[in-house]
């Protein structure tokens, strides 16, 4: 009776019983699956200690997601474009911009060889200007898939008396201590012998092991006889191959590698006996870069010595800098130019041609050296060259690198060395994946080093004929930032692998939060990093390196900080006299007439025109020719730019030369009964915005109808101890308003308060050209406005370098219109902060008059609108005719050579042509 009732109440509710044992057999699976631990992806990457896989696969994920490189910037962004701008994680940003599924031969201008698969090819191949770019990546892309492009094999000849592949047995593992702790991966379905051995070999470990199916092990060390088992304890079949065994249950199949132990060489510190610092001579290897001719002079000081030599290679874009150091050629015997020159961008493989080809030439040179040591304008000593000569001494024939410090297939990811890159347009592309080949150790870290005069030799004089050169250079000739990975791989499988020394002889000033910021992205398919400039307060960091074998130090920028340079020169020789001229002042040229012609120069032209137009509009002169402009510098404060220039006297005919100071305006306010205002400071508006070092490049606020408009301003840490008192957070908008009184564009940001200042950000997102004329930048609360500055937009005068026509002036002084949507509602709140209806007319009809503007009536404007925000400060004259010009005031203008602030004033710790006297130090 029981069993019928239990029957029909089942029949009743058979669905609801069938959904039960559904549920019933899933939490059986779902139990079954959590206690397999072992079977992880085939991701799953970490270090192995004495701990468990489990834990150590959780020590791996926390490491990763605390890691600095890939934190997110602590930036202000406009709320539209936060997602795009926000994420530095190179695995965030390396995903390529989703590309058309086809790509036409319309759109190429040409047919490829193959049809191009590769998304990131694809991707790379819409973004590309240039037929000849788009060529050169197909022409690479189809001979990828085609597998004829990289090597699959490459051979090692760093001596070893281990056998490749050679089985060592099965053994016992430990769950708590591991048999091979060096390094460990699941290979959930791919894993067998032979993937695992290579994969180790190429981290550098010369042992493998291959466990429960689909785990493979690296270590250094060689498993004791002790842990030894039957090979029937290792009965397991790869999760790769089921024809091969894997280890078994805590059973490890070990095999050799081939390659020996991996220590770098100590370095020694001292030398022998009765040996001098004559026997040893250095190529200093300058890769220059920028515009600071001084700070590379003061460089070269530091380091000059009459027996060593400098051979230099300034950048294939500067033609300032390449000038100016070619004067140093007839003065100096052992100082000499590259002739053939490369653009050498960010992370660009044009850098490590730029190294060998320079290598080259010194091997070919008449010049004896030993060792070839890289350096940049950004490097300074932070010893003697006494010190360094004799350190060399001790370590002839040694090879300075130095590694990175971190797991080898870590390192492989972040560095993008498992991917493709091609260099063309001034840019790095990535187009696809690639595999690395087999038989060889991949090392990297810093591409700044210290190679000596064997390995040099041995590395051009066979890189076209050795199997191993010529097979790494296809490589890292399409690999991001090749350098600092190319000299380490060469010593790691080369006869040269015992001269390895872990040490690049330099101190470097990382500060990853800052440095770590995408910024060159513009010029590379990747995130970069980057150091920062020393500044007064790394001062710990040099001072740490007197017991260390560190030589030099990097970065320096005089522009940003000088003082840091001054106190370096004088805590290693002593203090400078107390009567030497124009010790704290600094200045860079950022224009010269012999310059290649830029966009940028329209706008600089234009301004620089103007005010000499202001400064001698009642002086008899004409004909006036920009010839430089420099930026000037007095104990790190900015104090304007300089304008040299020519002009004839009408009355003479007689031309002059003469220089200006100028100091660039803007007009900050702020709310004075606002507690939140009177902590704002430095409110202002320029371009050029620097994120690693939180500076505007754009120090003389030159702003024209193309600049890219950037607002900084630093917030004041609040002086309360108490952290309830610093717990506050605001909520801001920033108003973009140009001189028709429109509303061009909004920011919204986000301010953490803090008990230290900070510096803060925001990019206006405009439509270009921008509206000529004065602008307004207005930043509010829900309530109140706490801050606004106004600022110049120059109207172009010049335009490609010829005086602006009418039908150029109607389209680019006029602006390209609204950037916000038409439809964009305007909040009631904001009103109160923008023109009314009557004065935007009022603007709007101005503006729209002066966009018409040609000739002398636009001179008119662009000199009323600069002699607002660019005022005149002094003039001098470069030569002792000058001195007699007739000026307004009637005056004799001194001579720039006996001023402190002109670019012809006197400034010895620059000044190496007193060097042509002196002797070897």
């Amino acid at each position: 009776m029981k069993e019928s009732l239990v029957w029909r109440l089942v029949c009743r509710y058979k669905l609801f019983c069938l959904l039960g044992f559904v549920i019933f057999g899933i939490q059986i699976f779902l139990a079954y699956k959590s206690l397999n631990l072992t079977n992880g992806t085939s991701a799953d990457t970490a270090f192995l200690g004495h701990s468990s896989v489990s834990e150590i696969r959780q020590k791996s994920h926390d490491a990763d997601s605390t890691d600095d490189e890939d934190a997110q910037p602590p930036i202000i962004a406009n709320k539209r474009q936060h997602a795009a701008s926000s994420s530095t994680n190179n695995a965030d940003y390396n995903e390529s911009p989703p590309p058309s599924p086809l790509i036409s031969k319309q759109q190429l201008g040409f047919t490829p060889s193959c049809d191009i698969i590769s998304k990131d090819a694809i991707s790379a191949l819409q973004r590309a200007k240039t037929k000849d770019c788009r060529q050169h990546i197909a022409g690479i892309a189809c001979s990828i898939q085609s597998g004829k492009f990289y090597p699959a094999l490459l051979p090692s000849y760093c001596p070893s008396n281990h056998t490749a592949n050679n089985p060592l047995g099965c053994f016992r593992d430990e769950k708590k201590f591991r048999l091979l702790s060096g390094y460990f991966i699941n290979f959930k379905t791919t894993n067998k012998p032979d993937k695992c051995i290579q994969l180790c070999l190429q981290s550098g470990f010369p042992y493998a092991g291959v466990q429960y199916g689909s785990e493979c092990f690296c270590g250094a060390d060689l498993p004791p006889e002790s842990s030894k088992l039957p090979d029937s304890t290792c009965n397991m079949k790869c999760s790769g191959d089921s024809h091969e065994i894997c280890g078994g249950y805590f059973a490890m199949n070990v095999f050799e590698t081939g390659i020996a132990k991996f220590s770098a060489q100590i370095a020694e510190i001292g030398v022998r006996p009765n040996t001098t610092n004559d026997d040893i001579r250095i190529a200093f290897l300058f890769t220059l870069n920028g515009r600071a001719l001084r700070q590379v002079l003061r460089l070269l000081k530091a380091l000059y010595s009459t027996k060593h030599v400098y051979y230099i290679h300034v950048d294939e874009r500067q033609d300032y800098l390449y000038r100016k150091l070619l004067e140093l050629e007839p003065k100096f015997a052992n100082i000499r130019l590259a002739r053939t020159r490369f653009s050498t961008i960010w992370g660009g493989a044009s850098l490590l041609t730029m190294l060998l080809q320079s290598m080259n030439d010194l091997l070919k040179s008449s010049y004896q050296w030993d060792f070839v040591i890289n350096l940049s304008e950004s490097d300074f000593p932070v010893k003697k060259l006494e010190k360094l000569e004799r350190f060399l001494l001790a370590n002839r024939n040694r090879n300075f690198v130095k590694g990175h410090g971190r797991e080898t297939q870590r390192f492989i990811q972040k560095q993008g060395l498992d991917k493709t890159f091609v260099e063309c347009d001034t840019h790095m592309w990535r187009i696809g994946d690639r595999k690395l080949p087999n038989g060889i150790q991949i090392d990297g870290g810093s591409d700044w080093v210290g190679l000596s005069r064997p390995f040099v030799k041995y590395v051009i004089e066979n890189k076209d004929t050795q199997e191993l050169l010529k097979g790494l250079l296809v490589i890292f000739r399409h690999t991001l930032l090749p350098a600092e990975s190319f000299f380490h791989t060469v010593l790691r499988n080369s006869k040269f692998c015992n001269t390895y020394v872990d040490n690049n002889l330099h101190v470097t000033n990382w500060k990853r939060k800052l440095g770590c910021k995408c910024q060159y992205k513009h010029v590379v398919d990747w995130c970069g990093c980057s150091p920062n400039d020393f500044k007064p307060e790394d001062w710990s960091r040099l001072q740490n390196t007197e017991s260390k074998m560190l030589f030099f130090a990097r970065k320096f920028e005089p522009i940003i900080n000088q003082g840091i340079i001054l106190k370096l020169e004088e805590w290693l020789h002593g203090p400078y006299p107390t009567d030497m001229s124009n010790l704290q002042a600094y200045w860079q040229s950022f224009y010269n007439a012999e310059d290649k012609r830029s966009q940028a120069d329209d706008v600089t032209l234009t301004i620089a025109e103007s005010v000499v137009r202001r400064l001698t509009k009642h002086w008899n002169i004409g004909d006036i020719k920009i010839l430089e402009l420099s930026h000037y510098l007095h104990n790190d404060q900015y104090k304007g730019y300089l304008i040299r220039y020519q002009c004839r006297d009408k009355s003479s005919n007689q031309t002059y030369e003469l220089e200006t100071r100028v100091r660039p305006m803007q007009f900050a306010k702020f709310a004075k009964t606002s507690k939140f205002a009177k902590r704002l400071k430095n409110f202002e508006v320029s371009s050029d915005y620097d994120q690693k070092e939180q500076i505007s490049r754009n120090y003389q606020k030159f702003l024209g109808p193309h600049s890219d408009l950037v607002l900084t301003f630093t917030f004041v840490g609040a002086t309360s101890p108490s952290p309830k008192d610093t717990s506050h957070s605001y909520n801001l908008t920033l108003l973009w308003i140009d001189p028709m009184g429109r509303l061009q564009d909004f920011n919204e940001l986000h301010i953490e308060d803090s008990q230290s200042d900070n510096i803060n950000y925001s990019k206006a997102i405009l439509k270009q050209p921008l509206c000529g004329g004065i602008w307004t930048a207005k930043l509010i609360g829900r309530s109140a406005i706490y801050a606004q500055t106004k600022f110049l937009v120059t109207p172009l005068a010049i335009f490609n370098h010829q005086p602006i026509q009418l039908e150029k002036a109607r389209l680019i002084n006029a602006g390209d219109g609204l950037t916000l949507p038409e439809d964009f509602s305007l909040p009631e709140e904001w009103l109160q902060y923008l023109p009314g209806h009557e004065e935007s007319l009022q603007l709007k009809n101005l503006a729209m008059r002066n966009a018409l503007r040609t000739g002398e009536q636009l001179h008119q404007w662009v000199d009323d609108l600069t002699g607002k925000f660019h005022h005149l400060r002094e003039t001098c004259a470069v030569n002792t005719e000058a001195t007699k010009l007739f000026t307004a005031s009637l005056t004799m203008l001194p001579l720039c050579s006996e001023t402190s602030w002109s670019t012809l004033a006197p400034d010895p710790k620059s000044d190496v042509y007193k060097l042509r006297s002196l002797n070897a130090r």
